[in-house]
Formats: structure tokens, C-alpha cells, sequence
């Protein structure tokens, strides 16, 4: 079984990101790993900042340098026309977040504290078991996306600012960091991660998250599946003239695994950036 984004993912990061729903992910990617999975963290210019964090726990020096070659390709990408530190959003300034580093180490708790065993491309078929990190862009809908390219089967979304993203190919489980958002959002919520501001212990929260991901991936709706939302969004990308082709292996028909069809989704292809 893989989850993507926890199969970490984050839309609308609140101050309360990095100390709820996000821990709470990290908490259910190491039991999911515990017991022979692989999570997927994402998301390469939101761990601006703590990069570091990620490369001390590769388990060798080639997958610290896949990871450090991935980075510096985005440094490659900015230099001249964007800023890798342009966050965080105003959204997230709005939910208390301050910095690019507030949101960046928030961001890297939804991978655990397991050993990083591999990294990968966008889109890539992940191969390797355990914790592995895709190099995707910030923007939730193309990232996630290529982490279903990749073989991802559960998505695990936290929100703090409202984000009912909903991937339409593959279940997306979206937990929110604050009850406030939870109660507004009921019926796009599926876990409400902010009873660990109310006083509930961080690792029953992350074992509510694991047991979910277990019985969507056994079959149970998500709220999004439920209500019919669900979008998948395509990335291209400029390229070095040295870098290899990125391609994407799988696709979304191919993930499916037996759930409805493309009927009232959204597939949009959505172009960045212009290539030379």
C-alpha cells in the first residue's frame, strides 16, 4: 500500500499546521511504513529551509545527493524569474504562519521520522518501500497528480485555511489543523486533527489517520468521493539542456482501481512555465 502526501500533502498551511495535522501525518507515515508501506512526501520548494532535515536521514549518501541534485534544480529553475522563498502564501500569513521556514518545517513533520530511502522524479513509478520523497512543485493539485503518476493509492491532505482539493483518480483523505475549519467544512473534512489543540494526545490522532488510510484503501469513501469533487492537474516543466526527460509512467485511468469513472471530474492541463 502506498500514500502519497502523507502521500503528504498541504494546501492553506495555518499556524497550526505544524503542530497538529501535520505531526499527526508524520505519526501514521511511520506506522504505515512500520508495517511495510510507503509514504510519500512531496512538495520540494515548501521544505525550503530544512532541506537538511530530510538529507540527514537518507540512508546513504546517493539518495542524500538525489535529493540535494532536486533542490539545486529548483534554485536552477527560479534564478532570475522567481523566488524559491516566496512563501508563505498570503493565506497562510492570514492563519498565522510567518515565514518560509514556519511553513517549511512545519511541512517536513508529514513525512515522520522514519529513514528516507529513495527520491524520486515527478511522475516516476515509486519502486522503493519505507519513507521516499517526489520532487514535485508547491501547487497541490500538479503535485499531487504526479504522486498518483507515480503509484500513490491514498492521498492524505491537511488543511488549515479550508482547501477541499480532491483528487478524482485516487480517495483523498483531507485533515484539517483546526476544529473551527472542521465544523465549517464537515462535509469536505474528513479527520479534524485540531482535538490535539483541545487536548487530545498528537499519537491517537495519528492512529485515527493510519486506520482511515487503511479502510480507504480497503474500500470506505472519502468525503470528496461522497460529494463527487475531484480534479487532477498535469505540470510542464522547463528543462536544463543536461537534465534527462521527466515522464510520467502510469496514469491516473491506471490508479482508478475500480472506483468511478472520469464522469464529473475536472482534467485540466495546466502549462507554468513555456519551455526554450
Amino acid at each position: 500500500m502506498r500514500a502519497g502526501g502523507g502521500p503528504a500533502n498541504c494546501g492553506g498551511s495555518d499556524g497550526n499546521s505544524g503542530i497538529t495535522a501535520n505531526p499527526a501525518l508524520g505519526w501514521a507515515v511511520d506506522e504505515l511504513v512500520r508495517y511495510g508501506g510507503t509514504g510519500v512526501l512531496a512538495e520540494t520548494p515548501e521544505i525550503y529551509g530544512a532541506e537538511h532535515l530530510l538529507i540527514r536521514r537518507a540512508i546513504n549518501e546517493g539518495v542524500a545527493k538525489k535529493l540535494i541534485d532536486r533542490y539545486k534544480w529548483w534554485e536552477w529553475y527560479c534564478r532570475g524569474l522567481e523566488a524559491m522563498d516566496n512563501n508563505p502564501a498570503p493565506g497562510n500569513k492570514a492563519g498565522g504562519i510567518t515565514t518560509v521556514f514556519e511553513k517549511s518545517l512545519g511541512g517536513v513533520t508529514k513525512g515522520g521520522t522514519t529513514p528516507m530511502t529513495d527520491v524520486f522524479l515527478y511522475g516516476e513509478p515509486i519502486t522503493t518501500r519505507g519513507f521516499v520523497f517526489m520532487d514535485t512543485p508547491g501547487h497541490d493539485p500538479v503535485s499531487i497528480t504526479g504522486l498518483v503518476a507515480g503509484g500513490c493509492t491514498v492521498i492524505c491532505f491537511t488543511t488549515g485555511r479550508g482547501s477541499v482539493f480532491g483528487c478524482k483518480p485516487v480517495p483523498s483523505l483531507k485533515l484539517a489543523t483546526n476544529s473551527l475549519v472542521y465544523r465549517h467544512l464537515e462535509e469536505d473534512m474528513d479527520i479534524n486533527c485540531g482535538v490535539i489543540l483541545e487536548g487530545a494526545p498528537l499519537p491517537v490522532v495519528g492512529r485515527q489517520i493510519f486506520e482511515e488510510v487503511v479502510a480507504v484503501a480497503s474500500g470506505k469513501r472519502t468525503k470528496s468521493e461522497l460529494s463527487g469533487v475531484g480534479e487532477e492537474v498535469l505540470e510542464a516543466r522547463r528543462r536544463r539542456p543536461d537534465a534527462a526527460p521527466v515522464t510520467c509512467a502510469c496514469t491516473a485511468a491506471g490508479a482508478r482501481r475500480g472506483r468511478d469513472g472520469p464522469a464529473g471530474s475536472s482534467s485540466r492541463s495546466r502549462r507554468s512555465r513555456s519551455r526554450p
